[in-house]
């Protein structure tokens, strides 16, 4: 009966990591050049479970305390299929530590308009004179950042592998005055500027949006 509950177990967990693959919940978990691997994974894993399931009955039968693991976990992962895993980036960025941009990532011949949000990170940076951007056109996505001092940001997350390894980016907004707060977690699409403010004592750039419009998560929320 345990062998049955291992080959049970294996053959889910690699079903996980094919459903994973299939419907995009990966992009919230894996940054896309390593998905190949999860997938080859799944497929192994379900090669060992009928591999196991076929010569389960020659073998003799494990201890009951082992098929009880096996069964806990098959019913993980059959939980894992059933209610997938929903991220706060909030969250996760709260608890991550943001490090120093590498400047000679960015691309200088990109126009203002067509900068990320990354590239404006990086390009502050690199130069963090403010009036060096002041009136440029700004059009970025991301989601909202509450910080501990002062008004949200709109963030990203920078992943190199996984969600491990995550850091958190982020620019000033100046919201407008007028209408409901903005809400943490929520993407926004921002169309506007690049202004210049004095905050505790110091210069710096944000954006000042002409245009907010609330968007759905994007397939694949992570950049690079």
């Amino acid at each position: 009966m345990a062998m049955g509950w291992r080959s049970l177990c294996l053959g889910l967990w690699g079903g996980v990591l094919l459903i994973s693959f299939s419907t995009g919940r990966l992009n919230l978990l894996v940054r896309a050049p390593f998905h190949g691997a999860i997938v080859v994974t799944g497929v192994l894993l379900l090669g060992l479970a009928i591999l196991d399931w076929r010569g389960r009955l020659s073998r003799s039968a494990p201890r009951r305390r082992e098929a009880a693991s096996w069964l806990l976990a098959a019913l993980v992962a059959i939980a894992m299929v059933l209610i997938p895993p929903q991220p706060s980036f909030s969250d996760l960025a709260a608890n991550r530590s943001g490090e120093p941009l590498a400047p000679e990532e960015l691309s200088f011949v990109l126009p203002p308009a067509q900068r990320t949000l990354t590239d404006w990170v990086r390009l502050l940076v690199l130069e963090p004179d403010p009036r060096l951007y002041e009136g440029d056109p700004v059009r970025i996505q991301g989601f909202v950042l509450p910080m501990a001092e002062g008004p949200p940001q709109l963030a990203r997350l920078l992943v190199r592998c996984c969600i491990a390894d995550a850091t958190p980016i982020a620019l000033p907004v100046r919201w407008p005055q007028s209408g409901p707060p903005p809400q943490t977690d929520q993407w926004l699409a921002i169309e506007g500027v690049m202004g210049v403010e004095t905050r505790g004592g110091q210069v710096r750039s944000l954006v000042i949006p002409s245009r907010i419009v609330p968007i759905a998560r994007p397939a694949r929320p992570f950049e690079a």
